[in-house]
């Protein structure tokens, strides 16, 4: 934690001065005029930047017994000196110099090492400057205000500290993500008291689906540590103790602009904040004890061994009191015995009978944490009735409730897969319906009186089903219903249209999927007998046609070639992978056709293609200016850290690539095509293979040569994609008279000449934002960086697209050499020493 562990030194001096842009990189030792606009201050010693009312104060200051310098923010009247905000928290200055400035031309506000004038830290903003004023609000905001250019009396906010938090949460902050703006606001411990640089323990809300309901979390590195649940209209479900109290009111807003947590101060008096501890791992609220001046702690999570992220596995529901702690859920068994006897119950618990889908029903469990929304779909305006109906029309349903319980109820939250991260508690959790076979129902119904008079310690559970009859009855009905539909289907199938040979379903294959099935018949009406003139194109898979069924619906139909190197395994791999997934930077599948030697994917419909088709048309390039370059480079990178990192499985895509990225109507990018995806478990995060799938040119040297594939093959192909959308160019078969380079090794040249806006696609003109442009150049190099421990993770991309400060020296990348030299190596630890921390940086550069 950062209070109590500064030097009590005299402030340092801060200087805001309003320069143009020509004077950044020259001496600090400027001399200027004041401005005719009286808007360039020079700060003394003694009256550095303090909010209006006295209760925060900005300066530089040194961490402990640290001699790096950096500057933050503190509370003024607290002897206790408690930092609240780091600009500069990776990259300190460590002389006695530091400067801090005004842009004029840029609307930034910039910080410079006096002696080395270098930036060590800048923000960065959308609006041109126009008499730009740097306040320190009451709330401990920093704030950058420029004046509105329709109406001058009008200020309006360019850049604010509070977009960007560091480890503590002040009151009247925003803790969750601006969808317009794409900013997320989580926060990160610093890694040790004298060293306010990013930790690896953070707290955010999870990544916004276009279905997803949101909850918060705790990550210690890429693992999630604590889940505090999904909003349910009252408090996080995992939070039952959040509730009215005299110290601070709290909101959750969610709508399509925005997503976030907030809460306020009942008494002004009062001080309360929240931070975030790598020493303790845990996120703790402290509120100040004036009498006794110090701090004191209110609240913290994680609370208890329950708390845990996924302790008892999927489907394990954990009983504080009980013993063990674990219990797998009713109706359900350990998946490994021996493992779950020797408290190892990381593998979770499996079904004693399997589903029926059909005839099966749902058992009511109470006050529960509900599961992990991973894997879940929420409406905000279905009945509880309705949600149970899609839930059991849904085969990969498994659970579903209220979204919201404030007001008696509303909304529909379902679950697909396993149930992960669940607990029990006394009080205040919520009800949760979970799927069971009808066999188990009438087992629960049987005992459950028995089992829980028994167990009162143990999990509190209702049936949701009235009578066993009831369920005969029922399921009855619905076999009937089943063997009616198989006879019609079968009878469908016999009445295809001419020119399309008949095959029989294959059943099997249909379980193993299990997807959604539509009959080669649909799929040729469709697409009127896979017409020419519905072509969408053609890849070493085969043929892509557009469909439109019975009910108004376009889809994507990706017809399987006989001749194409993806066999049938492939072709299950990637039903199996994107069937599971839902992120909206993920392609959408919505059913698939298996008869006979057809083996055929429908995807939701794509109006505006593959992003290849537009990057490298001369005049289709035109219409991407750059902020929708920037946004469709921003949601491929959201796109492939989910697949790293927040699916349930880390998934390697393996064969990134512009073709493979597709545009909705709105031109957000979506990744496809996994059928050479690989997936891996628990901390596996590479692999080998004798069989490289993939295509020439965006494939990473370890991968392409060795059949070494990683998390850092698809980032070395994220590189190679960035330049392409950068420059308009192929990475493969591009040509320069004065060299034989490839579209690397000529950005690398550009690079070390100091040239990279040479780079820029010259159909963007002046649309480009030239600052975020060159960053956009710096990290597609930093990707495609030789050796794979050099290459920043995808979650260390987003963070680099989405801040300003200084990034690491890019080495030397892949394939970089002339044509016919041979391959470059990495150099290993021993012949060359560099850090493995993506964040630290060994060479600064002045942006």
């Amino acid at each position: 934690m950062n209070m109590a562990v500064l030097n009590k030194k005299p402030a340092d001096i801060i200087s805001f001065i309003l320069i143009p842009t020509y004077l950044l990189f020259l001496s600090s030792k400027v001399s200027f005029a004041q401005d005719s606009i009286n808007q360039s201050q020079f700060v003394s010693e003694a009256n550095t930047l303090v909010s209006k009312d006295g209760s925060f104060e900005l300066g530089f200051f040194r961490p402990g017994n640290s001699n790096n310098r950096y500057l933050g923010i503190w509370y003024k009247n607290i002897p206790v000196k408690t930092i609240v905000w780091v600009a500069n928290r990776l990259y300190p200055i460590n002389d006695s110099s530091g400067l801090l400035m005004i842009n004029s031309s840029g609307g930034s506000v910039v910080l410079m090492s006096q002696n080395k004038s270098a930036v060590v830290w800048s923000t960065s903003s959308q609006r041109q400057a126009n008499n730009p004023l740097l306040q320190l609000l009451d709330s401990g905001n920093l704030v950058l205000t420029v004046t509105d250019e329709k109406d001058e009396n009008l200020r309006i906010s360019s850049w604010e500290s509070f977009d960007y938090p560091t480890d503590t949460f002040l009151p009247g902050m925003k803790f969750g993500w601006d969808l317009k703006k794409g900013i997320n606001r989580l926060f990160t411990a610093w890694k040790k008291p004298d060293d306010p640089s990013p930790g690896d323990f953070t707290h955010g809300l999870s990544e916004m689906g276009i279905h997803s309901y949101p909850e918060a979390y705790v990550w210690k590195g890429n693992k999630k540590f604590y889940r505090a649940g999904p909003w349910n209209g009252l408090r996080f479900s995992g939070s039952p103790d959040l509730k009215p109290n005299p110290v601070y009111d709290y909101n959750f807003v969610s709508n399509e602009n925005e997503v976030y947590f907030t809460y306020t101060l009942k008494n002004k008096s009062l001080i309360s904040i929240v931070v975030v501890n790598q020493t303790s791992h845990t996120r703790d609220r402290y509120t100040w004890i004036e009498t006794e001046k110090v701090w004191r702690v209110y609240s913290s999570r994680p609370r208890d061994y329950c708390d845990n992220y996924g302790l008892c596995g999927a489907n394990g529901n954990c009983v504080l009191a009980a013993s063990p702690v674990c219990q797998c859920l009713k109706a359900f068994k350990p998946k490994s015995p021996e493992l779950w006897s020797s408290m190892e119950w990381s593998q979770g618990c499996v079904r004693n009978k399997p589903l029926s889908c059909h005839t099966d029903g749902f058992v009511e469990f109470v006050d529960l944490k509900l599961p992990d929304t991973t894997y879940s779909w929420v409406n905000k305006s279905m009945s509880l009735e309705e949600c149970r109906v899609k839930c059991l029309k849904n085969c990969s349903c498994m659970a579903y409730t209220n979204s919201d319980i404030s007001g008696g109820g509303s909304g529909c939250a379902i679950w697909f897969g396993d149930l992960m991260d669940i607990r029990q508690f006394s009080a205040g959790g919520q009800n949760l319906y979970i799927r069971m076979s009808t066999s188990e129902l009438l087992g629960v119904v049987c005992c459950v009186k028995f089992n829980y008079e028994e167990e009162k310690h143990g999990p509190k559970i209702k049936i949701a089903v009235s009578v066993a009859a009831a369920l005969a009855v029922v399921s009855g009905t619905l076999l009937v219903g089943l063997f009616t539909y198989r006879i019609r289907t079968n009878l469908k199938v016999k009445k295809e249209p001419k020119g399309i040979i008949s095959h029989q379903n294959n059943e099997g294959q249909k379980e193993d999927l299990e997807l959604p099935f539509l009959d080669l018949s649909t799929i040729v009406g469709a697409t009127d007998n896979f017409a020419l003139n519905n072509k969408l194109g053609e890849g070493g898979f085969g043929p892509v046609h557009k469909g439109i069924l019975e009910d108004g619906q376009e889809i994507a139909i990706k017809r399987l070639s006989r001749s194409s190197g993806q066999g049938l395994n492939e072709f299950k791999n990637e039903v199996r992978l994107i069937a599971k997934l839902q992120h909206r930077n993920l392609v959408k599948l919505v059913a698939c056709c298996v008869q006979g030697e057809e083996k055929m994917l429908v995807y939701e419909y794509m109006p505006n293609k593959s992003l290849d088709s537009f990057i490298f048309d001369q005049t289709k390039s035109k219409l991407l200016d750059w902020s929708m370059r920037f946004n469709i480079i921003c949601g491929i990178a959201r796109g492939l850290q989910y697949l790293h990192q927040d699916s349930r499985l880390r998934i390697i895509h393996r064969d990134l690539k512009a073709s493979n990225v597709l545009l909705d109507s709105e031109m957000n990018p979506k990744i496809s095509d996994f059928g050479a995806a690989r997936t891996f478990g628990g901390d596996q995060s590479e692999g080998n293979t004798k069989r490289v799938f993939g295509t020439y040119g965006y494939m990473a040297p370890e991968y392409a040569l060795d059949g070494q594939f990683s998390t850092k093959s698809d980032v070395f192909s994220f590189g190679i994609l960035l330049l392409e959308i950068i420059s308009g160019k192929k990475n493969r078969g591009f040509f320069h008279p004065n060299h034989s380079h490839n579209l690397i090794g000529y950005a690398w040249i550009l690079w070390n000449e100091g040239r990279p806006l040479e780079l820029i696609d010259e159909c963007l003109g002046q649309s480009s934002t030239l600052s975020e442009v060159l960053r956009c150049i710096h990290i597609s190099l930093l990707c495609v960086q030789q050796c794979p421990e050099d290459r920043p993770s995808m979650s260390s991309v987003i963070v680099m697209l989405g801040s300003e400060s200084a990034l690491p020296h890019p080495r030397q990348p892949g394939f970089y050499l002339e044509k016919n030299s041979n391959e470059a190596h990495c150099f290993s630890s021993k012949q060359e020493p560099s850090s493995t921390n993506e964040i630290t940086i060994t060479l600064l550069e002045a942006r």
